[in-house]
């Protein structure tokens, strides 16, 4: 074979013996294994090419052990893991899209591009299902609002999801945001996508038609964002700086084309193969089309758009250019397809052909640059199945009194500052920079539990959320897996939806570490079993691993993200009162629970002891309770109790309704500040007509659930008496001062 190498890249001779590759993060063992597939020493493009499709990020090689443990399949799923994204069956010949993913490690470098970006891939993994992008949603983590540099990454990581996200029109309608100094430095930036498609409309990535010709679409090839898959499976250090080449450049503009083109390209039938080029590139569209196809491809890389002179192989092949699609049609077809993208003025270029041999050749210049098989890049890269330790600080929490505080007397002043941390005050500083309401399909914007998008033409409507408390995680691996699997579906439950399935990102630190490791495994089991119990598939997602910092790993934090199906739009609920006079109820027993709260935290600034526990069981029964009262008609507002607790969650409910409350209940034998701000699972505040309560309280007793009513709507005061001694009287407005004043405070 006639190899074609550039003067200024390093010969075969030259990586091995100099270990090259190693720069690119395969190690000598893996080097070997890539002699044995090739038959020989590979080449500077043919081992990067194999570096990137056997980094963590594409290959998932240190963490597929576990993700075989999620179920994946179910009664509605037309689509689980292994395409662009996860589809689930929503009656009418309809289906919801959707699918998280993370972007980091750019973020932590380039804040507006990194998260830009991040959002401009997980629309085209949507749309290159042949589905139409209707939500955005994200999930952040960002070092305590303090340092000049978090509020830095801060603000120009929310310009970025606002820059790139408006500019298309796609509302971003949700998400969630914690701050704590576990994400200093390492910030998480993890962006969500759903979309809606009829069942004959569905694609896959695949490269079909030994043939038949391969084309590349969307703005030419820079030196952008080459490596950026390796980049991401690393840790951050003090060099990472300097790698924001390895950061891809946005153009929602150009996003806007090319997804409207690639739509009316689907919409036509003559499509039999599509991908985005999201990690990796060209390189990994290409193996992964071929492979799960069953076949080999020949690219062209003369033919390759480019908008710099000289690039060589390496660079076409190992950029992340943003807004790259490749698919397949048959010959007959290759006209019609041309001319849709002609008249969108995006770049539509042969670049390639299917073949039968199952391998990857690239030819540049008329000559062979790389010779690649394609089972070898793409299903035999080594899974390792890492050392698993229990950490020390997880049994010196096993013996951590959390009620060995001072008990707090000003509970006022404690509500004050719980409602003033970054974590639970208001995000309007943030969504208020997202268009949400493009597409006017917005029927709950951000701020609720869960934000709900409607259905044109129909009563239907999707609610979503994103949901992880990472000190819960830390605390207790498999316990706050459970709990951000079941968060999510209160969230869902309490707008009016049934949880359908989940998408995850799992955002961890390092797996070489067995600590780290250990929490993995942890949190996967604790959310598998949540999956199965609550019956909500795991559809895809994404793995971020190496997330850490100068102090260690990001605290362990696999993100939910959940798609709930609205039967009729009468049925949304939101967490506001609504009226003068409405009875509020609580569902659940409230236990003396403070590890890993937002009231340790940000009251005592501890997080330590054990996550509050979750029973499964009780909390399908309260899912299945609020849903029924819901479709019932006996529900005028529900809030689900999370951060902050029972206190935390009325205020809420009262800013956002504009309106007081009176609340009168037993503090079960619990310390006042521990009845208001304990965080035990599985507890829901509802509120009905008065005249309705009793029969509200009777349903959802009926389905086992402890209930009880406990005040009602009314005033402009919040009022709490705890076994009859006033424990709370605040005005409204002040504590929507404090909610609402704490972010803009901080960013000044």
């Amino acid at each position: 074979m006639t190899q074609q190498v550039s003067a200024k890249e390093p010969t075969a001779e030259q990586i091995a013996e100099q270990k090259i590759y190693s720069q690119f993060g395969v190690s000598d063992s893996e080097y070997e294994l890539i002699t044995s597939f090739m038959g020989r020493k590979p080449n500077y493009t043919e081992i990067g090419v194999f570096s990137v499709m056997w980094s963590e990020h594409c290959a998932y090689k240190n963490s597929k052990p576990l993700l075989g443990r999620f179920p994946t399949s179910g009664p509605r799923v037309l689509m689980g893991p292994g395409e662009g994204a996860g589809i689930v069956d929503i009656g009418d010949n309809q289906a919801v899209v959707f699918k998280i993913e993370s972007h980091n490690h750019p973020s932590a470098v380039e804040p507006y591009q990194g998260a830009a970006t991040g959002v401009g891939g997980i629309i085209r993994d949507i749309f290159s299902m042949g589905a139409r992008p209707v939500a955005l949603l994200n999930s952040l983590r960002f070092g305590k609002l303090e340092s000049d540099r978090v509020k830095y990454l801060f603000e120009h990581v929310v310009s970025g999801i606002a820059g790139y996200g408006n500019c298309i029109g796609i509302p971003t309608v949700g998400g969630e945001i914690m701050f704590d100094n576990s994400y200093d430095g390492n910030p998480l930036v993890n962006a969500m996508c759903v979309g809606l498609i009829d069942h004959d409309k569905i694609q896959r990535g695949v490269a079909k038609g030994v043939g038949n010709p391969v084309f590349y679409v969307g703005p030419p090839t820079g030196r952008d964002g080459i490596h950026g898959a390796t980049f991401a499976s690393v840790e951050l250090s003090e060099e990472s700086e300097a790698k924001k080449t390895a950061v891809q450049v946005g153009d929602p503009f150009m996003e806007k084309l090319v997804m409207e083109s690639c739509l009316e390209l689907i919409d036509s039938g003559i499509v039999l193969g599509i991908q985005d080029m999201g990690a990796a590139g060209l390189t990994c569209s290409s193996a992964e089309m071929a492979s799960k196809a069953g076949n080999g491809l020949e690219l062209y890389l003369d033919q390759v758009p480019q908008r710099e002179e000289g690039m060589t192989p390496y660079e076409m092949m190992l950029s992340e250019s943003q807004e790259r699609m490749l698919f397949v049609v048959e010959p007959k077809d290759e006209a019609q397809a041309q001319e849709i993208f002609d008249r969108w003025g995006v770049i539509c270029r042969k670049v390639g052909k299917v073949t039968d041999d199952g391998r990857l050749k690239l030819f540049h210049h008329g000559e062979v640059v790389g010779d690649m098989p394609v089972t070898a890049l793409v299903d035999e890269c080594p899974i390792y199945k890492k050392p698993s330790t229990v950490p020390a600080y997880y049994e010196e929490n096993a013996n951590v009194d959390t009620l060995r505080y001072k008990e707090v007397t000003d509970l006022g002043g404690a509500l004050r500052t719980v409602l003033g941390s970054p974590t639970v005050a208001s995000k309007a500083w943030v969504y208020n920079q997202y268009d949400y309401m493009v597409r006017t399909s917005t029927a709950v914007r951000p701020g609720s539990d869960a934000a709900v998008v409607t259905i044109q033409g129909t009563r239907k409507g999707l609610a979503m959320t994103t949901d992880c408390n990472g000190r819960y995680v830390y605390l207790d691996p498999e316990v706050g897996g459970r709990i951000a699997v079941s968060e999510a579906a209160r969230n869902i439950v309490c707008s009016g939806a049934k949880p359908l399935a989940i998408t995850d990102n799992l955002n961890f630190g390092s797996p070489e570490k067995p600590e780290i490791f250990w929490q993995m495994e942890r949190a996967v089991d604790g959310m598998a079993e949540a999956c199965r119990v609550l019956d909500t598939p795991v559809i895809g997602g994404n793995v971020s691993l190496y997330n850490e910092n100068a102090a260690g790993a990001i605290y362990p934090t696999p993100v939910v993200g959940m798609v709930g199906l609205v039967e009729d739009t009468d049925h949304i609920t939101t967490q506001a009162f609504k009226q003068e006079g409405d009875a509020i109820l609580l569902l659940g027993v409230t236990k003396a629970e403070l590890g890993g709260s937002e009231f340790q935290y940000a009251v005592h600034g501890l997080t330590e002891g054990r996550p509050p526990a979750l029973d499964l069981a009780t909390e399908q029964k309260l899912l299945d309770a609020v849903l029924s009262a819901i479709r019932g008609g006996l529900v005028r507002s529900a809030h689900d109790l999370s951060e902050g607790g029972l206190a935390a969650a009325l205020a809420e409910s009262c800013i956002s309704g504009g309106i007081g409350a009176n609340v009168e209940l037993s503090a079960g034998g619990l310390r006042q500040d521990v009845a208001l701000f304990s965080e035990t699972q599985s507890r829901i505040v509802l509120t009905s007509a008065p005249d309705r309560a009793e029969e509200l309280k009777a349903a959802v007793a009926a389905y086992g659930v402890p209930v009880e009513i406990i005040g009602t709507v009314g005033g402009d005061r919040l009022r709490v008496s705890l076994d009859g001694a006033s424990a709370l009287d605040e005005a409204v407005s002040e504590l929507k001062s404090v909610w609402e004043d704490a972010i803009p405070c901080l960013m000044k």
